[in-house]
């Protein structure tokens, strides 16, 4: 998106570089919309995935030019909406832009970035021998792999039956179809895979452990909409309790009229910013401690077709829930022994394959890609307090371990939700990236 949004920045003519660090064999759909499997649906409409915030039907046009089949209720699959990025970056390293910025791919991946003394350049250093020396550092990383479930003893990470990340490349592919398999969350990461096992012709029991028995909220009809009620009841709100009283009585007084719910909270998705940047820290971590796994499953909905699949899959008994937090996974023979613990309760489920959906890795103070295991060390990226990601300034620039915000270090998307929270969604990443594009811009000039 970044790259995209500075290839159409104003101004210029700017004499500099930009160079693109991916070492995915496409550049543009990342990881999110890499997998080839037609039934992983994006969970937003085709309408709301424009690339461009001021152009809001460049992806329906899109979808037009490459004559492609409609979108069942306007839910794209993530590999088409993977073309549609791709198809994006690749014009734009195809020639120069109207700009004067050029783009260069490396097919590589960083693995260590080092600031100037004087902070006002850095040198990437990529794994095949390259080094980039570069005025300007984006970390545009996105999502990493969730962390282990379970510990201290980690002998069944190695467990040709364990998948701890479903979204790498090959996963679940060596799941017979009569195999047993447990779920460990309910949320859309555990949908999907659920999806992908129904397409693979998967028959055997699903068993899906969920702390609080949660499938995601599926989507209303499309076309709703409500008033922001944000400035009426919402601004200057302080704890999470007023916050909560008060979207509760507008809901009430709304649903009573015969309006949908669901509108209702979508009117608020330009505030959620605001909201969440007025709580003090402590009202934050209360609202991660109690709301933020019904906040999910409300906010981040399936679509219907997802939702039908799924109650179907637990009305023929192929899929149960099962309440309660995984505490233990052990190997035996070929299968795995899963202790799940419900009010302090153990009960020992075994099963030939176990599945991590517990979403990503958010903390970066356990994150041990290089790269940012360089910068950290360094002092120059430094985790939240919170552990939602990276502590940036108003602009995304890295605050070092002073609190001084970097000249040279710049992020966006999840790394970013100690400051929006909800930092992980097309709508809100193609925002942070024009507003990073039009902030860089103003000093490429000097390059």
């Amino acid at each position: 998106m970044l790259l995209v949004q500075l290839a159409h920045l104003a101004g210029g003519p700017y004499a500099c570089d930009v160079h693109l660090v991916e070492p995915r064999r496409a550049p543009g759909p990342g990881l999110a919309y890499s997998a080839r499997r037609p039934e992983y649906l994006l969970n937003v409409r085709t309408p709301f995935l424009s690339a461009f915030p001021d152009q809001p039907n460049h992806f329906t046009q899109w979808l037009h030019t490459i004559d492609a089949p409609p979108c069942e209720e306007q839910f794209c699959s993530r590999q088409l909406y993977g073309r549609y990025l791709h198809a994006l970056v690749a014009a734009v390293l195809a020639a120069p832009a109207a700009n004067g910025l050029r783009f260069f791919w490396h097919h590589d991946s960083a693995v260590r970035c080092t600031v100037a003394a004087d902070g006002q350049s850095a040198t990437v250093q990529l794994a095949g021998g390259a080094a980039l020396p570069s005025q300007q550092v984006v970390l545009a990383l996105g999502n990493f792999p969730p962390l282990p479930p379970t510990g201290p003893d980690h002998a069944y990470l190695t467990h040709p039956t364990y998948h701890g990340n479903p979204w790498a490349k090959g996963a679940l592919r060596n799941i017979a179809p009569a195999d047993s398999v447990l779920l460990i969350g309910s949320g859309l990461t555990a949908v999907d895979v659920l999806l992908g096992l129904d397409a693979d012709g998967h028959t055997g029991p699903v068993t899906v452990v969920s702390r609080n028995g949660r499938w995601p909220a599926e989507h209303g009809p499309a076309g709703l909409s409500y008033p922001s009620f944000y400035a009426e009841e919402l601004a200057g709100l302080t704890t999470v309790g007023a916050v909560l009283a008060a979207v509760r009585r507008r809901i009430r007084q709304t649903t009573g009229q015969g309006i949908d719910w669901r509108p209702v909270l979508d009117s608020l998705r330009p505030d959620l910013g605001r909201i969440w940047a007025a709580w003090p820290r402590a009202e934050q971590a209360r609202f991660l401690r109690h709301l933020a796994s019904i906040w999910s499953v409300q906010r981040h909905r399936s679509p219907p077709q997802n939702q039908a699949a799924v109650l179907g899959l637990l009305a023929a008994g192929i899929v149960r829930m099962q309440l309660g937090r995984v505490r233990q996974i052990v190997p035996r023979g070929e299968d795995l022994a899963v202790q799940v613990q419900k009010h302090g309760q153990p009960q020992w489920l075994t099963t030939r394959h176990v599945i991590t959906c517990t979403g990503p890795l958010l903390d970066y103070s356990r994150i041990t890609d290089p790269l940012v295991v360089s910068l950290r060390d360094a002092g120059q990226l430094v985790p939240d307090a919170l552990q939602l990601g990276i502590q940036t300034d108003a602009h995304g620039a890295l605050l070092d371990a002073q609190g001084r915000a970097s000249a040279v270090l710049f992020t966006l998307g999840p790394s970013r939700r100690p400051a929006y929270f909800e930092s992980t969604a097309v709508p809100e990443l193609r925002q942070q990236a024009v507003a990073l594009a039009q902030w860089l811009g103003q000093t490429l000039s000097g390059h």
